[in-house]
C-alpha cells in the first residue's frame, strides 16, 4: 500500500544481503529520493530501465572496505533506513523543526514546496515540509 516504504525496504534488504544492485519500480518521487541518496554518498549510482510498464530503477549499492586487514568483509554505506511519514500518519515540520539525523551524521529526505530535498538543502533554502525518511 505504500510504494515508498516498499522501495526503502528493497534497498535496505539488498544492502544487508550485500547485493551489488537492486531493482525498484520507478516513479518520479522514488527517482528523486534515489538521486539524493547518490548526492549524499549512500549509493554508487542508479539507472532508469524502460520496460512496457512504468519502468524500473536499478540502484547500485555502495560498500566500503573494512578497516582491519584480517577482515575481508565490506561494510554497507547504508547503515539504516527509516520511513517517517506514512499514509496513515503524516509528519510535517517547519524550517526550524527540520531534524538532525544522528546529530548530523545521517540525512532526512523532505518533500517541500521546492521539491524533494535533503535536510541540508531544506535548511539552506529555509523551507519545511513532509519528512519522508531518514537514512544513515
Amino acid at each position: 500500500m505504500d510504494p515508498i516504504a516498499d522501495a526503502l525496504t528493497i534497498i535496505r534488504n539488498g544492502s544487508k544481503n550485500r547485493k551489488r544492485a537492486v531493482n525498484i519500480p520507478a516513479s518520479h518521487l522514488k527517482e528523486r529520493i534515489v538521486d539524493i541518496f547518490k548526492k549524499e554518498g549512500y549509493i554508487e549510482d542508479y539507472q532508469f530501465i524502460k520496460d512496457n510498464k512504468q519502468g524500473m530503477l536499478r540502484v547500485y549499492l555502495k560498500y566500503k572496505k573494512a578497516k582491519s586487514a584480517s577482515s575481508k568483509k565490506e561494510k554497507a554505506a547504508i547503515m539504516g533506513l527509516k520511513r517517517i511519514s506514512r499514509p496513515s500518519r503524516r509528519a510535517y515540520v517547519t524550517k526550524e523543526q527540520i531534524p538532525y539525523v544522528l546529530e548530523g551524521l545521517g540525512s532526512a529526505i523532505i518533500s517541500t514546496s521546492q521539491g524533494i530535498l535533503s535536510d541540508k538543502e531544506a535548511r539552506e533554502i529555509g523551507v519545511g515540509g513532509e519528512v519522508i525518511c531518514y537514512i544513515w
